[in-house]
This record gives structure tokens, sequence and C-alpha cells, in this order.
């Protein structure tokens, strides 16, 4: 007997709606497991960040057998929208661990130091990415992690680049590697270095990627290390919004007259960025309790896992390995100039 063929449902007589249309709820739910395990992680090793496990388990969850059908398959929309969007949500409440007070009072000579470091290392990263000629975007977003907040600044600046998925996920997980190796490394150096720990402290904050890196490196020292690095890398975090936003702008000068598919000219500050000023303005004032900053503190760091575990996902091992070589480099140089300019401006300035 013939199959009887029923017409696909049509919106407004004009497009078919399609009966498979993809879901975003298994990969938004595989993302909140995936910071689940991640948290587990951290709670049984300590020294391992949070942030830096939520990516791990995702690159792990993107190549297992069973698990990576589903991952790249009913559960990609879904991680792909945690790691724009909860990236954006947590990008904001991080500004609301931005103690500007704090940070100003550290005085204008780190200040100063902070600013050359973060631009010296922005400028030879993407100098050298694109000389080394890695593919896309990724120079941009690996001086971005670099230079900035790691996985958190690349989350950003890919929001107004408008970056390939594969060129952000590639690029988190070098910064990540690199950043989680510090975390072994720079203890060993303080010595040799001839550092103090208020010193080590600041050399950590300048030089480490992600927060949490920062502060897993920063404890082997002591307390006057940790409150020195987590001062000094909170004044790098601040140097976001406006990168972010020179990016914007660099942006919308190259796509002038071109307007995005929702037929909207882009925005020359996004608005998650004009949000993360406005959480640091909010905290400035005095009047949000630290109860509620502690919440903050903790949704941040939930929503930025779950948006790293979806980031993660999307590594695809065999094609970084394409461009490893290069990336590698990169990475390694882009270490060394952070490491060695912040450690000149920590002599200089103490």
């Amino acid at each position: 007997m013939a199959l009887l063929h029923r017409p696909t449902p049509r919106v407004g007589g004009d497009r078919p709606v399609s009966r498979e249309t993809p879901t975003s709820w298994p990969g938004l739910a595989a993302a909140v497991v995936g910071a689940a395990l991640a948290w587990m992680v951290h709670w049984l090793v300590p020294a391992v960040p949070w942030l830096t496990a939520s990516v791990v388990l995702g690159i792990a969850a993107a190549h297992l057998p069973r698990i990576r059908t589903f991952v790249r398959g009913a559960a990609r929309p879904g991680l792909s929208l945690a790691g724009r969007r909860l990236m954006r949500i947590g990008i904001v409440l991080l500004g609301l661990g931005l103690g500007l007070d704090d940070v100003l009072g550290l005085g204008w000579a780190t200040v100063a130091m902070v600013v050359a470091v973060v631009a010296a290392t922005f400028l030879g990263t993407l100098w050298l990415g694109r000389r080394l000629g890695l593919r896309g975007d990724q120079p941009l977003l690996i001086a971005t992690g670099y230079s900035i907040c790691g996985a958190s600044a690349i989350g950003a600046v890919s929001e107004v680049s408008g970056s390939d998925e594969e060129d952000v996920a590639a690029s988190v997980a070098l910064v990540t590697l690199c950043g989680t190796l510090a975390i072994a490394v720079l203890p060993l150096l303080q010595g040799p270095l001839g550092l103090t720990d208020p010193e080590f402290g600041r050399w950590v904050g300048a030089s480490v990627h992600d927060v949490g890196q920062v502060v897993a490196t920063a404890q082997t020292a002591g307390p006057d290390a940790l409150g020195e690095a987590v001062l000094v890398k909170l004044m790098r975090v601040a140097l976001l919004a406006p990168l972010v936003a020179a990016v914007a702008f660099s942006v919308r000068a190259r796509r002038r007259g071109v307007r995005t598919a929702s037929g909207r000219r882009p925005t020359p500050v996004p608005l998650f960025v004009a949000g993360f000023l406005a959480a640091a303005a909010l905290r400035a004032t005095g009047v949000v309790p630290e109860a509620a900053l502690g919440w903050a503190h903790s949704a941040q760091e939930a929503l930025l896992a779950a948006a790293l575990f979806g980031l993660g996902s999307a590594v695809h091992l065999p094609t970084l390995a394409r461009t490893g070589g290069r990336a590698a480099v990169l990475g390694l140089s882009s270490w060394a100039v952070v490491a060695g300019v912040s450690y000149a401006g920590v002599l200089l300035t103490m």
C-alpha cells in the first residue's frame, strides 16, 4: 500500500516548518552536567581550577566513542548556545568581582605596568600569529586570551568578531593548556628569580591567564602573594571592556553598511560589555551586600564553567593537530612574552 504523503506545515504560507528543528535543551543539559562534573573534579583536586576542568571535560566528551555522537549531533545546538549566551551572562557578573577602589589602590605605577604587559602581549601575539599563518581569527583570539583573562576574554572577543566556533575552541584549548602548566611551573621559579611573596603574587597576577589559574598558582606562596595576585589580575580584567570595544569598532568599520542577519547594524559596544561596566560601577558604589556578591561570584563561575564545557566540546583534535605545531609555537612565545614583560614590570614597580 502506498504511503500517504502529508504536506509539510507552513508558517504564513511561505516557509516550510521542519518537524526536526533542533532543540537546545539536550545540549544545555549536557553543559550543566559537564559543569557539575568539573566542580566535582575541582572539589576532589583543589589545585585544578573549576573552569580548567570544564574545558578539559568538554574536549574529552567530544572524543569519547559513545558520547561524541550525542555531543556532535543532538547536543550541538545547545552546547553552542551555552558557549555564547551563558558566556555573556558570566562576563557581566564578572564585573561585580571587580573592586575598582582596591585596584586603583595599587598605584599608578602598577596600573601602567599592567597596561604595558597587556599591550605588549596582545600586539606581539597578534603579529606573530599572523606571521605564522594561523587560520581565521585564531591570532586575535589567542592574543586576547593570553593578554587579558584566558577563556573568558576569548569568549567576549569572539562575540563581537563573529569568530568561527572551531577557532574559538582551539584558542581556548591552547590558552587553557598553558595556563594549567603555569600552575606547576611558576611556583618552581619563585626562588631562582629571587621574588618575595608579594612580588611573586604580582608576577602571577600579571602573567597567568585565567582567574582560577591565578588563584591556584599564587596560593602556593601564601596569603600575601594571593592578595597581590588577585588585585593585579582584576586590573587586567578591567582592560577587557576597552579591548572588546576596540575590536567591536574595528569589526564595525570593516563591515560598514553591512547589517546582521536580523536586519540591524552591529552595535559599537556590545550589550554584555556595557553590562560588565555597569556591574563594576555598581560594585564600586558599595550598595551591593557581601552576601549578594558571594552568590554572584558562584553564579558567574557556574555560568562560565557551563559555557567553557560547551566551547571545549567543539574542539576537534585532528583539526587542531593540523595547525598544532604553529599554534604551539605561538602559545609558548606568547607565554614567554607575558611572563618576561610582567617580571620586568614587577621589578621596576616594587
